[in-house]
């Protein structure tokens, strides 16, 4: 018999309690400190449990209050009580969803579509996600928890947000639909990405950074990669389309490059190009030095 997450047995324990109502609407769910110190868990799993609970509308979050049970829908329109066959249903939507993302872009996912490929009716997914949006964060949640944090990561901060960038990077490049997705001034409160930021506020803990400067560093740490990959998922549906690669058209783009730029009227621009190579690695690895660099400088108390 296979073992539940311990995220998911908090979970089913307070889906229980809202089901028996124990836990009416309006009432206050424990807070993420509070499941921490009952069941002896990690943030990060308090977060995935009360995550969860808000992916199924038995929970939300309301600003400056607290997590709340949700309003119960009108008679025939609830969903049923989710169970472990509709965690793996959905487990097995979100796959499929991400399969179609990888190979065909976001904008050819739609329900019908995934329906089709799933072999069932679109009204049949919405048991299981309510929305294209909610399955996104879903299918978002998923691609950046496939993704394994070492154990035993370097022991020099600057190592360890360098690794954390190239695991980012790695991410959105298998998925070149992620980075359009994220969005950092209306986030998607995604458990396992909000992990990635845990892990690289570690790795500043004890150089005598504020807290408020932590946050800074790892959240626009990881807007960079992010910034960096937006252009990865029209590159991707451009090559699809066209038959022809970034570097293929480049390339074809030699010639009246040169036109444009040997007249003259761009001599900086002539004479740094003919000594620079740039890739979509190279200016990634460009601007995360110089971000390390300048983070460097406000660290006042050396790594022991």
């Amino acid at each position: 018999m296979e073992t539940q997450a311990p995220y998911a047995r908090i979970a089913a324990e307070l889906r229980g309690r809202i089901e028996r109502g124990e836990l009416r609407p309006g009432d206050r769910v424990p807070s993420t400190r509070a499941i921490t110190q009952r069941w002896g868990v990690a943030m990060a799993t308090a977060s995935k449990a009360l995550a969860l609970l808000g992916q199924e509308g038995l929970v939300r979050a309301v600003p400056g209050v607290g997590t709340l049970v949700a309003a119960r829908p009108a008679a025939g329109q609830g969903r049923r009580p989710a169970t472990e066959d509709d965690g793996a249903r959905r487990g097995r939507i979100v796959r499929a969803a991400v399969a179609i993302a990888d190979a065909e872009g976001l904008a050819a996912l739609t329900m019908r579509r995934l329906a089709a490929e799933l072999g069932v009716s679109a009204m049949a997914l919405y048991r299981h996600v309510s929305s294209k949006e909610q399955l996104v964060v879903l299918m978002a949640d998923a691609v950046f928890g496939a993704q394994a944090l070492p154990e035993r990561p370097p022991p020099h901060w600057r190592e360890r947000l360098e690794l954390s960038a190239a695991l980012q990077w790695r991410l959105y490049r298998t998925h070149p639909w992620l980075a359009g997705a994220m969005n950092l001034n209306r986030p998607l409160l995604i458990p396992n990405g909000i992990r990635h930021i845990d892990w690289a506020l570690a790795a500043l803990d004890g150089l005598g950074l504020d807290d408020d400067t932590r946050m800074h560093a790892a959240v626009t740490l990881f807007g960079y990669v992010r910034g960096h990959a937006v252009d990865l998922e029209p590159e991707s549906d451009a090559a699809r389309t066209s038959g022809v690669s970034g570097e293929e058209w480049m390339r074809a783009q030699e010639t009246r490059l040169a036109a444009l730029v040997d007249g003259g009227a761009f001599p900086a621009f002539a004479e740094a190009r003919a000594d620079s190579a740039l890739s979509p690695e190279s200016l990634l690895h460009y601007g995360l030095t110089a971000l390390l660099d300048g983070l460097a400088t406000r660290i006042t108390t050396p790594p022991h």
